[in-house]
């Protein structure tokens, strides 16, 4: 009994350090918050914050749940234990054995750990080096990673696209919404190196193309990151290309830059100007957020714009068609052959690898 007993204090210490680790008690807090906020009675005045609290307590509550039941059950457990004559001693065996079993699956959800790895992605792709080829390569990796939420039975909204002259497109913007949607696609936020034989030109020459995928944790709430508003610059302006006569006709569009750094998004997806203002807000708070990490400002004003270029020298991972085939990542050194499954959108391999290398490096 005490090789038991002693199997049972050894797990929950291991799991207090878990919980501190993933900062439960704060989430707790958090949880705790937002539910009783649910509760006041003029909860749905505002619809809009309303479905975003709702939204908020529903993933924060998914979280937790599981490391609330593994605590509960662990501390039954432990008692149990102390009380308990041989004749249970099996069962309390088989016991902390699927209680271990359930800790190893939940540990992993300590590579996901960062303050906005359970918020939804602002994802997008901007063609880099490379002409027609980097846009129709940009069209892939869109591809590959609308491929990957559909796998993990995420939901993707797509924001923005603009078309290339010839194939593939410019650039595009997705919002996708998933369990730890940002701290999964994180690993994916840097240039993206493709060679191949060029679909493009007569000769099929060998022709390497780049693009630049940007990952930001989706910040929709203003108190999240307060901007000064002196600090923007607004452009309305009339929407061009599709989206109906009301949209092409009115100046719907808008553009908000943010001063100090140079960051500017333009929205014109939404008939309303109001909505492209909101959603153009969005992007940009997510954008800063996402820089704040880079740069490890504590402050918007310490911010530099952004300077890295899609081409060469700064690429995190490379994808070659020809002269062989591999992906290579070049910050976990992960490397597979299977170049097809990968831009099928089986990203699982390169992510975990890039997890488990930041993890090592923490």
């Amino acid at each position: 009994m005490d090789n038991t007993q002693d199997g049972l204090v050894n797990l929950r210490a291991e799991l207090d350090r878990a919980l501190r680790q993933i900062n439960f008690e704060e989430l707790s807090a958090d949880e705790k918050r937002l539910r009783e906020a649910t509760a006041e009675p003029d909860f749905w005045k505002d619809t809009a914050k309303a479905q975003a609290v709702s939204r908020q307590h529903a993933r924060l509550a998914r979280r937790l749940e599981p490391w609330r039941s593994l605590q509960s059950e662990l501390t039954d457990a432990v008692e149990l234990a102390g009380l308990a004559d041989e004749t249970l001693v099996d069962g309390l065996r088989e016991q902390i054995s699927e209680l271990t079993s359930r800790f190893a699956a939940l540990k992993e959800e300590l590579k996901l750990s960062g303050p906005y790895d359970d918020f939804p992605v602002i994802l997008s792709i901007h063609a880099g080096a490379g002409g027609t080829d980097a846009q129709d390569w940009a069209q892939m990796l869109l591809r590959m990673y609308v491929r990957y939420c559909e796998k993990s039975g995420w939901k993707v909204t797509t924001i923005e696209e603009s078309g290339g002259e010839e194939a593939g497109i410019k650039s595009a913007t997705l919002e996708i919404g998933g369990d730890f949607a940002y701290g999964r696609l994180k690993s994916e936020h840097g240039v993206h190196r493709l060679v191949r034989l060029s679909p493009f030109n007569s000769d099929s020459l060998r022709q390497t193309s780049f693009a630049k995928v940007e990952i930001m944790p989706k910040i929709d709430r203003p108190e999240s990151l307060e901007i000064d508003e002196k600090d923007l610059k607004i452009d309305v302006y009339r929407a061009g290309g599709h989206g109906g006569q009301s949209v092409n006709t009115t100046d719907s569009a808008v553009r908000i830059t943010h001063i100090p750094t140079g960051l500017a998004v333009a929205i014109q997806n939404e008939r309303s100007q109001l909505q492209n203002k909101e959603t153009a807000l969005t992007i940009l708070r997510s954008r800063l957020v996402q820089l704040q990490m880079e740069q490890h400002a504590e402050s918007l004003r310490e911010l530099k714009g952004p300077s890295e270029q899609a081409a060469w020298g700064n690429q995190i991972r490379s994808y070659v068609l020809h002269p062989y085939k591999q992906v290579k990542d070049l910050r976990s050194r992960y490397e597979t052959s299977d170049i097809d499954g990968v831009l099928d959108g089986n990203l699982d391999a390169l992510i975990n690898a890039y997890l488990d290398h930041t993890l090592g490096e923490a």
